[in-house]
């Protein structure tokens, strides 16, 4: 601008400096107002799901009365109207509105509607005639219940793992674990009271993990999955440590052995296999005939009488 006005002083003008000044900043004030300008108080805002939530669209500068107003929904790369030719499209239909002179106001957000707008304003009178802006939306979901899943009963100085999943909420969940309502801590040795365990715990995704379980481990356990929006936890359930005694075992073997081989014992005497073989009158077994004699049965118990001489 400074060289401009030495030029017009140089050129010996008919216009004065003044007034040549006075020119130049009018017309650095016309190409000002001719333009179409935008701005927003927050380009990142976020809203819990089923909130209010308004992305602000301001025109700091504009000439022309009636601009085109339009916003896009910009969602995997792939841009939708949610406002065209004076009207809420989409699946904003019904849960937002133009708020004077461009903001998009939706009133019940919910977890579809975390994208990427764009506000676009264009004015044909204006010398710069189109602008824009982009606004990243967030919207965030309260975890629901965690699905966990506790081992009832783990011998000692077995493996053990824990695991709680939760795939609802947004932004995605973090995990802790509880042993009797007390928070495990990621690593066991900042804690007195786990400084004797032997775990892993993924935070992630909300796996607890023992190499090796102690007696002590054996309590009641749960998971909470939180974020942003809030958390969710899932009801207590108790793992078992029980000691195994190899002695015990074997005692207890022997034990069911002998114990099965005196009812075989049992079963067999009632079956009569061990009874004694007695001799009775049926069993008697009639003596060799003698050479020339014959013997007959009478019918008094069984004796015999002599029925015929010897023979010489």
């Amino acid at each position: 601008m400074y060289g401009q006005i030495e030029h017009c002083i140089d050129s010996k003008m008919a216009l004065t400096c003044v007034a040549c000044i006075l020119v130049l900043l009018s017309t650095h004030c016309y190409f000002n107002v001719l333009a179409v300008i935008l701005k927003t108080t927050n380009d990142a805002p976020w809203a819990n799901e089923f909130e209010s939530i308004e992305l602000s669209c301001l025109i700091e500068s504009i000439s022309t009365k009636n601009p085109r107003i339009e916003w896009k929904k910009i969602k995997d790369g792939e841009p939708s109207y949610v406002y065209f030719e004076k009207k809420i499209s989409g699946d904003l239909e019904g849960r937002a509105r133009i708020r004077e002179p461009a903001t998009l106001v939706i009133t019940n957000a919910t977890r579809s509607d975390s994208a990427s707008y764009r506000c676009e304003v264009s004015a044909q009178t204006d010398l710069k005639s189109f602008d824009e802006i982009l606004i990243n939306l967030v919207v965030r979901v309260k975890p629901v219940v965690p699905k966990c899943a506790v081992p009832k009963s783990v011998p000692v100085g077995k493996a053990a793992e824990l695991r709680c999943v939760e795939d609802q909420g947004f932004p995605k969940s973090q995990y802790q674990w509880f042993r009797n309502k007390v928070e495990i801590p990621e690593d066991p040795k900042t804690s007195p009271k786990f400084i004797n365990s032997s775990y892993t715990l993924n935070a992630e995704t909300g796996t607890l993990k023992f190499s090796a379980v102690r007696m002590n481990d054996s309590a009641e356990y749960f998971c909470r999955a939180k974020n942003d929006a809030g958390h969710s936890e899932c009801g207590p359930q108790t793992m078992e440590i029980y000691d195994i005694n190899i002695a015990r075992i074997i005692l207890g073997v022997l034990v069911v052995v002998l114990l099965c081989i005196t009812v075989g014992l049992c079963f067999a005497y009632k079956r009569g296999y061990f009874a004694s073989q007695k001799q009775t009158g049926n069993n008697y077994k009639a003596p060799a005939k003698g050479e020339g004699v014959d013997y007959v049965r009478t019918e008094d118990e069984g004796d015999f009488r002599h029925k015929s001489s010897f023979v010489i």
